[in-house]
């Protein structure tokens, strides 16, 4: 066994040692620095191409761990909301079982409206999308009849469509549908929407945001009644909503998500404001509300949990049969969405709930209202990399030197460089939390804490090698049993015959 492990150990200990450990250090922290950079490349400088032929290869850990990481400081500190502009109405289970089964005919969707629109709210979005005609429309059903009711067909084509009804509902109140982008056609995807102008102050964004080639949308006909149309879309990662595009690309145009737009149409605006730089978008404004962004036009939302957020909802089978309090629509963003078993699309928070699709919308909405964005500016990373090459290159110059206090503590004690870099990450999360709670910055502690103490681990390293060496070197100079003397018994006293 010692012919077969001491070459490996040999080669190390030669390996770490060079230099004071200080070349391995090196390359340590710089390849390190590269691959968190590559993880989350700053906008504003394009990033080498040379990352491109790897990008299979590259492990994703940085990107891992910092998601990992804010969505600790939301479950630390989650959003307590301190006002309520947006109203759910719900297409629930008790809706669909006094009502009918999803899909409903399009005339029952716009008695909805109407009863939602009576109570005077600021504006209605519709989280459903209507691609088809309605087959329960009259013209449909007069279509299916036999010849032998040519009466009674043309007495239902004279009937106006389910379709006209619900325009006209969508166009008699301040109503938004919504649409979602998607990257491949399908029966029902189109290449264009019907949607408000985007005003764009300085440099085009088109090649920064998400771009898409195809949406889901509603018919023409419900589109131009309707007063606006945005997109519901939300970024995924890791399976998880953290991050919401304000502006997406479709095709050459640029068209904005649901909250945006119902800003826009309660607001009159005649477009959306987008400004942007060289870098990127910087923020996403309707009126006198702009909204920070990172660069590809997205925000991190700040969830507040669901256990706060329920007085939100109401059931859509109360609203129809007049039994919800009117004053809790007048003035208020309401938005319509399926929540029924089976009907809605769940996601996950960063707090960990699982929640309906409608209820991120209303929580863009809400986070919009009270000014409280989350923010990750493109400086906050380049001063994150600064930091860590900084205390990087200082640990590596300090740390070795043999006449230093701390270079006789972690030779006195093995362990010293591993507790004192808890003690020093132990701070920095500290103080990333402090700046999330106060500012909303997120502060990537997590990547600083993996590369730091990977250059602490290298003369972490060097020290158990000593003391591993100098316990192997203790042990081999004990004398072994076979070598020992061997021991003599003890002299016995010699009798003498008796004579």
């Amino acid at each position: 066994m010692k012919r077969l492990s001491a070459p490996w150990v040999t080669f190390f200990r030669k390996l770490l040692k060079a230099g004071q450990g200080r070349p391995v250090a090196l390359a340590v922290l710089f390849g390190l620095s590269l691959l968190n950079l590559y993880s989350e490349w700053p906008g504003g400088i394009a990033r080498p191409a040379v990352f491109d032929r790897f990008e299979d290869f590259i492990p994703d850990s940085f990107n891992s761990a910092r998601q990992l990481l804010f969505d600790h400081y939301q479950r630390r500190f989650p959003r307590v909301p301190a006002s309520q502009p947006v109203i759910i109405v719900a297409i629930d289970d008790k809706t669909l079982a006094a009502v009918g089964q999803w899909p409903w005919p399009r005339n029952r969707l716009a008695s909805l409206v109407d009863a939602i629109a009576a109570q005077k709210p600021l504006a209605i979005g519709l989280d459903v999308y209507m691609p088809e005609a309605d087959q329960t429309s009259p013209d449909k059903v007069a279509d299916n009849l036999p010849d032998s009711a040519a009466t009674l067909a043309a007495g239902l084509r004279a009937l106006p469509s389910h379709e006209t009804i619900l325009a006209a509902a969508l166009r008699a109140a301040p109503s938004v549908l919504g649409a979602a982008a998607v990257d491949h056609a399908a029966l029902d995807t189109s290449t264009d929407l019907h949607s408000a102008p985007i005003l764009v102050h300085g440099v085009d964004p088109l090649n920064h945001v998400k771009r898409y080639g195809y949406v889901l949308a509603s018919l023409p006909e419900l589109q131009a009644a309707a007063h606006g149309q945005g997109m519901l879309n939300v970024a995924l990662e890791q399976g998880a909503v953290r991050r919401i595009p304000l502006i997406l690309g479709l095709g050459d145009k640029l068209v904005p998500c649901m909250p945006i737009e119902m800003l826009r149409v309660v607001t009159r605006s005649a477009a959306v404001d987008v400004y942007a730089d060289a870098a990127g978008v910087q923020s996403v404004g309707v009126a006198d509300v702009q909204v920070p962004t990172q660069p590809d036009g997205d925000i991190w939302l700040h969830f507040a949990s669901m256990r706060s957020t329920q007085h939100r909802y109401v059931s859509a089978g109360d609203v129809l049969q007049g039994q919800v309090d009117p004053e809790r629509f007048r003035d208020k963003l309401v938005l319509v969405g399926l929540t029924g078993t089976g009907l809605t699309d769940m996601r996950t928070t960063a707090l960990g709930e699982l929640v309906p699709g409608i209820e991120i919308q209303a929580q863009i909405i809400e986070t919009i209202f009270e000014g409280r964005f989350l923010r990750r500016p493109v400086w906050v990373k380049w001063v994150e990399t600064l930091f860590v090459l900084g205390f990087g290159l200082l640990i590596i110059w300090y740390l070795p030197h043999t006449d230093s206090k701390l270079a006789a503590f972690v030779r006195a004690v093995p362990k010293g460089t591993a507790i004192i870099g808890v003690v020093l990450n132990l701070l920095l999360l500290a103080t990333c939390l402090l700046l999330f709670k106060l500012f909303g910055l997120l502060v990537d502690a997590a990547s600083i804490f993996i590369i730091l103490s990977a250059v602490m681990g290298c003369f972490f390293s060097t020290a158990l090698l000593d003391s591993a060496q100098t316990l192997r070197d203790a042990l081999l100079s004990r004398p072994t049993k076979a070598n020992a003397p061997e021991k003599t018994a003890a002299a016995q006293p010699v009798r003498h015959p008796e004579s």
